[in-house]
């Protein structure tokens, strides 16, 4: 079975529609969503409306926990508490209904998904390090964890005899007695110096795993953030990847 799983839309509606187009070319029975639908760009309503059609499994990331008002948004810096406050102006009833039903955690066959970390997924920690990685191994029993948040795709390997490796490859075959915590990449605002959406296909009969980039109208994305007058770091940074 073919599984994309995506994540980190942030209402950038232009980068999510040319993903979907991308994933209807790749023969995936299931799509997932590790969260963070809304904050950012200028399109939550219809994001969430096209995330809510297509995909299987939904989470909640810590731009929607606090839009659902959940969490105080003077927990944000300053340019993504501006965006969310506008975005919470900006939801309609039907986005925040189906956004309320979103999950924090799933598992699909050996499969753990979260937005943040398997380890207190609320906190909204960042995983980062090969120490990051050790310590959170123990908070799962799959072999295989998908986490996003970061915006910063990379597969994090423990080995058998404990070790913690670093593999970055656009696509990987899972190495038999080894376990893999895979964070996804971003599909609105990636920031590991590629401007383009960033998405994962996994493949339940190899273990294999493949990081998809798709171009987008980044532009059009752009001049939508303009016009809803969200700071301007939020949208010259589409561009950098950063």
């Amino acid at each position: 079975m073919r599984v994309a799983i995506l994540s980190d839309v942030h209402a950038n509606l232009e980068a999510l529609k040319a993903t979907v187009q991308d994933i209807e070319k790749q023969n995936v029975e299931k799509i997932h969503f590790l969260g963070d639908a809304v904050g950012y760009g200028a399109d939550p309503n219809a994001c969430l409306k096209l995330i809510n059609n297509i995909c299987d499994i939904k989470l909640l990331g810590n731009h929607d926990y606090v839009a659902l008002g959940l969490q105080n948004p003077l927990y944000f810096n300053q340019m993504a508490r501006e965006s969310i406050l506008w975005t919470q102006q900006t939801l309609k009833r039907k986005s925040i209904e189906i956004m309320s039903d979103f999950e924090m955690e799933e598992t699909f066959l050996d499969y753990h998904l979260v937005h943040a970390t398997p380890e207190n997924p609320q906190d909204w920690n960042y995983l980062l390090t090969v120490d990051d990685a050790q310590i959170n191994f123990k908070s799962f029993p799959q072999d295989f964890c998908f986490i996003g948040h970061s915006h910063i795709p990379v597969i994090f390997c423990l080995k058998p005899d404990g070790g913690v490796v670093v593999i970055n490859e656009t696509r990987h075959e899972a190495i038999p007695g080894c376990r893999y915590i895979i964070n996804v990449g971003s599909v609105g605002q990636p920031r590991d110096g590629n401007k383009d959406a960033c998405y994962l296909i996994a493949n339940t009969d190899d273990n294999s795993f493949e990081f998809r980039r798709v171009s987008y109208d980044l532009e059009k994305a752009q001049k939508k953030m303009e016009k809803a007058n969200l700071p301007k770091f939020l949208i010259s940074r589409l561009a950098s990847g950063q």
